[in-house]
């Protein structure tokens, strides 16, 4: 898949195993409010309308989310998937994941295993991390729905322009903490929804297949559910460490440059 560098990189893919029970998601709490499909709050409110798509945001933990009604079926949500054109031979799309990468490298360990989630049509970051001597599998459930290696457990786990397609992030995010090994990291790629953004204009939200938009509020929470430590090394990347055995929240908060950003 080509970067697309007009929209600040390519956009691509929404993972997750049964995918048609995972179609309802964002159910109606109480008097009608959707409830978050992130942190379970009936606590959300209309947010934008952008064409013919309603979004709602939580007020719990900011997350902005289209209303079920404006997802698309797995079919057409193939469809788009395959109009991309990422290739690990090209340095634009590489360099464009290195903003990740290079961050997430200089954190582990020699040898460290890992897991791309959401690998695309054109899996291209598993390669790269296997260039440099961490080995990775790759899951998609589209381009490689092979569920075996979710039984795994990693050093570490990527997700690539990928958590904008999730339409339960709560779940997403529950099996990525179940992947990782204590002391593992989680490298998440996302174009992230900040105050000087004008939602209605940002192209962002163009594609369809973006249904989660995450602000960093949002990424706090995510962080504190989990008792993760956060680091936001470079735009829209940030990187969680699952606490090693026995450390809880805030056990290494703030030992790193960026850390809760």
């Amino acid at each position: 898949m080509q970067a697309n560098e007009a929209n600040g990189g390519p956009s691509h893919r929404r993972p997750g195993p049964d995918r048609e029970q995972r179609r309802v998601t964002a159910g109606t709490g109480q008097e009608g409010m959707l409830v978050c499909p992130l942190c379970g709050t009936g606590g959300t409110a209309a947010f934008a309308r952008v064409g013919d798509d309603r979004y709602h945001r939580c007020d719990r933990c900011a997350l902005v989310f289209v209303d079920p009604s404006g997802r698309l079926d797995a079919e057409r949500e193939r469809e788009r998937y395959e109009t991309h054109e990422n290739d690990p031979g090209d340095p634009r799309y590489r360099a464009f994941l290195d903003r990740l990468a290079v961050p997430l490298v200089e954190r582990l360990d020699p040898g460290a295993r890992g897991l791309d989630y959401g690998s695309g049509p054109g899996p291209t970051l598993s390669v790269m991390l296997g260039e440099r001597g961490f080995p990775t599998d790759i899951y998609d459930p589209f381009f490689a729905p092979d569920t075996k290696v979710l039984d795994g457990a990693y050093d570490f786990v990527t997700c690539t322009e990928t958590a904008e397609h999730f339409f339960e992030p709560g779940r997403e995010f529950a099996r990525f903490d179940a992947l990782l090994r204590p002391g593992g990291w989680l490298g998440l790629m996302t174009g992230l929804l900040t105050e000087d953004i004008d939602f209605e204009t940002w192209w962002y939200v163009r594609d369809p297949t973006h249904v989660a938009f995450y602000a960093p509020a949002t990424l706090r929470w995510i962080a504190d559910r989990f008792a993760w430590h956060l680091e936001t090394p470079a735009e829209n990347v940030a990187l969680f460490r699952k606490p090693a055995t026995g450390f809880r929240d805030g056990a290494e908060a703030g030992t790193r440059r960026g850390s809760r950003g």
